[in-house]
């Protein structure tokens, strides 16, 4: 990775680079085995075999009478019902040539059984000494009743040793049904990222505290910690510091071996009280600007090998520096696919200024095309709540009319 001096400019394509570049040791994270109820959104390391057959056992995939297929013969077929086999556990007796056995569900079907009848296929009649027979027709649909009809076979969804799940799955409710039903209990997933997200700023309170003139609510904790759970990464740590580089060194100290990645928002201008920027510098790390709005400063570096991503510290340039800059990489380790990006015509026409790529606010309208919903300013939180998608504008782009094409990437 090359490292500019501090005060110049480089490329989006180009910090996109840096950035994973630098993160190049974290994109190998292993694996782990999780339990299954912890499993949720987590992405397969390996191929998952079945252990057993699925189903477990031949059972019937309807309420009905389970009978011998060569004992139907013309309209009606009448049988004598010999018991009843419920869903419960039962080793049933063998089915004898002209007999029928009442079976619910999910229940064992009985050896010499290979067809069941639906209950609403069927009648029953009881004799005066309470002997049951059931009268059977043709099916409702006309036809026959196959060999096999309404009977799950063991092993027809899955044979053991088959493949029950593939590598690079993420996990979802029907996959964790699946490794329940074969009787799994752990499953081998990729291990996620852990990230740390510090918050810089005397400025900074949390919210749902009382803030004085010049204090803000610290809303990139937030914000940054819910980004990095969709990009398929895990928060390992959460912390505020205020202005002072010794502070900062002695947090980054505490959360070496904790974490794979370091995010940090604030402190990398050009100003006074620059906290990560004078933690960074005098360490090789990287401090300058990237040619975009909103979220031209941009830092990189590492602190005793862990690497560090920072961005500015106005709330709307810290969420898009994440999704052009950060996003990417850590959805990729994930396995997760990226997120949309696509051209898309404008419904107004835009402006744009010289020189630096824009990010606009957007959001999807019903006819497909998409319109600004904030203006450019990097506070306008309100703004980017409001949006659905970022409207991309190309660095040596001034004006676009409606109509024109533009690349919209999903928020």
């Amino acid at each position: 990775m090359t490292t500019p001096p501090p005060t110049s400019r480089k490329t989006v394509e180009q910090h996109a680079s840096d950035v994973a570049a630098l993160l190049n040791d974290v994109t190998d994270t292993g694996a782990e085995h999780v339990p299954i109820d912890e499993a949720a959104g987590r992405v397969t390391a390996v191929t998952v075999p079945s252990p057993v057959d699925l189903p477990l056992f031949r059972n019937s995939q309807m309420d009905g009478f389970a009978v011998r297929a060569a004992d139907l013969s013309g309209d009606e077929t009448r049988l004598r019902v010999v018991g009843e086999i419920a869903a419960r556990p039962i080793d049933p007796a063998p089915l004898e040539p002209g007999t029928s056995v009442r079976i619910m569900t999910g229940a064992v079907v009985p050896p010499g059984a290979d067809v069941v009848v639906p209950v609403e296929e069927s009648e029953v009649e009881t004799d005066s000494h309470g002997v049951e027979t059931v009268v059977l027709g043709r099916p409702r649909n006309g036809g026959e009743r196959p060999v096999g009809l309404f009977v799950r076979e063991r092993g027809s969804d899955v044979r053991a040793g088959e493949e029950l799940l593939p590598a690079g799955v993420r996990l979802a409710s029907r996959h964790l049904a699946v490794l329940a039903a074969a009787g799994i209990t752990t499953v081998e997933v990729r291990r996620r990222v852990r990230v740390a997200i510090v918050t810089t700023g005397a400025e900074l309170v949390e919210p749902g505290e009382t803030p004085t003139l010049g204090q803000t609510f610290d809303s990139n904790g937030t914000a940054l910690a819910a980004a990095v759970v969709a990009a398929g990464a895990e928060v390992a740590a959460r912390a505020r510091v205020v202005d002072d580089a010794d502070v900062l060194l002695a947090l980054l100290d505490d959360l070496h071996g904790e974490v794979d990645l370091i995010l940090t928002s604030g402190g990398i201008s050009m100003g006074e009280h620059e906290v990560v920027r004078d933690v960074l510098g005098p360490s090789g790390g990287w401090i300058g600007s990237v040619a975009m709005q909103p979220g031209g400063p941009q830092a990189l570096g590492a602190h005793r090998g862990v690497p560090i991503i920072a961005f500015p510290g106005n709330p709307v340039s810290t969420q898009l520096s994440f999704e052009v800059f950060v996003a990417p990489v850590l959805r990729r380790v994930a396995g997760l696919p990226q997120a949309s990006r696509v051209p898309t015509e404008l419904a107004v026409a835009v402006r744009s200024v010289p020189g630096k790529r824009q990010f606009l606010r957007g959001r999807r309208r019903d006819d497909g095309r998409v319109e600004p919903v904030a203006g450019p300013g990097s506070h306008l939180v309100a703004g980017l709540a409001a949006s659905d998608v970022l409207i991309v504008i190309p660095e040596d782009t001034l004006e676009l009319d409606a109509g024109d094409a533009v690349e919209a990437w999903a928020l």
